[in-house]
């Protein structure tokens, strides 16, 4: 059994993995104004749905978009909760910048 450690450093692993990709980035950029279906992210972005289909698929596997079909279509949206994660993240080495920035009393005037 993972213990929460190891699940979370996978998932914010997985997370910025995810948003290593130009192409990923403008799906998310397109998705922070609504949701919206494969056809109109293909038109949107230019690229074939085979080839977004496996953008999207990395951004499901990191948790940070959800989908939901209709029909024939398939609906993405964001996953807030997820990048909440990895803000906090993020946040937490911003603190430690802060701790290291602050005067020591070791150091030399």
């Amino acid at each position: 059994m993972l213990t929460p450690y190891i699940t979370t450093s996978q998932s914010i692993a997985a997370g910025f993995h995810a948003l290593s990709d130009p192409i990923r980035i403008n799906v998310l950029e397109l998705l922070r104004q609504r949701e919206l279906c494969v056809c109109d992210l293909c038109d949107a972005l230019g690229v074939s749905q085979s080839k977004l289909s496996f953008h999207l698929k990395t951004l499901k596997e990191a948790n940070l978009v959800n989908s939901r079909q209709e029909g024939r279509w398939i609906y993405y949206s964001l996953n807030l909760p997820q990048f909440a994660v990895l803000e906090k993240y993020l946040t937490d080495y911003q603190h430690l910048g802060q701790i290291l920035s602050a005067p020591s009393c070791n150091q030399v005037s």
